[in-house]
């Protein structure tokens, strides 16, 4: 149990650590929470610094999920402490579990007051070891509602949402079987759950009419 413990205190730190707010430090010597949005998280390092320190921002956080999920997890080495229900084998429950664990971190990080970004990326970097296909389906959903509405935030409302919905297609209309669709469905659907809980004060600022837009030249 105590090495379980460790696996998933480990993870939260991995995806506790502030890339947006260690790059904003390093590239311009600012705090990204006092520019732009105030949120710590690649989209509004997009904005204030520009396309491409906000894509590096994105993928190190994306990496800090798959690190949790291919790393971390090998670090325990004992059973699972409980009867294990679910269609995963034991490993791919801890990998889930530390998946998740990073997800939280990276939203409610311990190195800056409990106040980190969204959780898009550390999601998806870590559903993308487990879910690969579906997700790179969603990453095209994103792509393209961004490129159109300029909006990163409705960009990752959408893809969000789709991979519950691409899951269920997948599945049930197009007859491809995913290991673990009964397990993985429920999570997908509390994860995108989640994820428009944390994009709530940008849903409204949509609503509104007022959320910015992003540009793909620099600032």
């Amino acid at each position: 149990m105590l090495n379980l413990l460790f696996v998933i205190v480990l993870s939260y730190l991995v995806g506790s650590i502030p890339t947006s707010i260690i790059i904003s430090k390093l590239v311009k010597g600012i705090d990204i929470r006092q520019y732009g949005s105030g949120n710590a998280g690649g989209t509004n390092v997009f904005r204030v610094l520009g396309w491409k320190w906000g894509v590096l921002t994105i993928l190190l956080d994306a990496l800090k999920g798959a690190v949790a999920v291919i790393v971390v997890a090998r670090l325990y080495l004992d059973n699972i402490p409980f009867n294990n229900i679910t269609p995963f084998d034991d490993f791919t429950l801890v990998q889930i579990l530390c998946g998740v664990a990073a997800v939280i971190g990276h939203i409610w990080t311990v190195f800056a007051g409990f106040k980190g970004g969204k959780g898009i990326a550390t999601a998806l970097g870590f559903l993308m070891t487990i879910i690969t296909v579906d997700m790179l389906l969603a990453i095209g959903i994103f792509l393209v509602v961004v490129y159109f509405s300029r909006y990163i935030s409705l960009g990752s409302l959408t893809a969000a949402v789709s991979v519950p919905v691409i899951l269920f297609v997948r599945e049930n209309l197009f007859g491809v079987h995913i290991a673990g669709y009964g397990i993985i469905l429920p999570f997908a659907i509390a994860l995108a759950l989640l994820v428009i809980y944390t994009h709530r004060k940008n849903i409204d600022r949509l609503l509104k009419g007022n959320e910015n837009k992003i540009s793909f030249g620099k600032k």
